[in-house]
């Protein structure tokens, strides 16, 4: 897969990028990462990429010609590579638009900075806007770097384990279960019974259970968008009642 960025600040989003499983699925092949600075596109002397927004207000916003010859000259070798602006009005990124992306042989991101971009950038050249969450950043690459990173994790053979990228949160619609490791017990508290005792069809069970309550206790939100088979309603009832019981 081939991931190209725009964006100011190339070197941090190649340094960042540089470590864990990204580096490595760069390391080996398997994902490929390109910058492209709008500075290096400038007309003018200062290189200047942006100027003040008409109609007054604060704070300065990015300019066309410098982002959309930055943008032609990423899209060069691939023009059905697909434009995502990062952006608070953008849709929200999630599992499956990171399972979507993960199916693309290449895709293109924009880190906005300042008041944001040109709106005629996004009319004229980008086809999709996505937001990582209902908040403010001084910058899009900390959002660039999270979708490329979610991406990165459901790349074949990025993962040390096949099966990790298979169980983490959001994967199936639920959050994750609860995970131990050694000591057995740290003060006082131990490790479930069912992880314990070998049991591969009680772990499984306790897991499942441990799943579907965790996500009914912090976001119920997202068990409203599923339909859950008779055996995860029948771990959610336990689930919900040894809660409510104080057990």
């Amino acid at each position: 897969m081939r991931v190209d960025v725009i964006t100011l600040f190339p070197e941090m989003v190649r340094e960042c990028a540089s470590h864990g499983i990204q580096g490595r699925a760069i390391e080996n092949g398997l994902l490929e990462l390109h910058t492209w600075n709008p500075r290096d596109y400038t007309r003018d002397k200062h290189r200047g990429v942006d100027d003040r927004p008409y109609g007054g207000g604060p704070g300065m916003v990015m300019q066309v010609q410098p982002l959309r010859a930055a943008i032609q000259a990423a899209r060069e070798t691939a023009t059905a590579a697909p434009l995502i602006y990062l952006s608070p009005q953008g849709a929200r990124f999630d599992q499956r638009k990171a399972k979507q992306l993960a199916g693309l042989d290449r895709f293109i991101l924009l880190a906005g900075r300042y008041e944001g971009v040109d709106e005629r950038i996004i009319d004229l050249e980008v086809d999709e806007e996505l937001s990582v969450g209902d908040y403010v950043l001084s910058g899009g690459e900390l959002p660039a770097l999270t979708v490329m990173d979610a991406v990165t994790r459901l790349l074949p053979g990025a993962l040390g384990d096949a099966d990790s990228a298979h169980e983490d949160s959001f994967v199936d619609g639920l959050l994750d279960y609860p995970h131990y490791t050694r000591p057995e017990e740290i003060d006082g508290l131990r490790v479930p019974d069912e992880l314990i005792g070998g049991n591969h069809a009680d772990i499984r069970r306790w897991r499942s259970k441990q799943a579907l309550g965790r996500t009914w206790q912090r976001r119920p939100d997202l068990l409203e968008t599923l339909q859950l088979d008779k055996e995860q309603q029948v771990l959610l009832n336990e689930f919900i009642n040894e809660y409510e019981s104080g057990n």
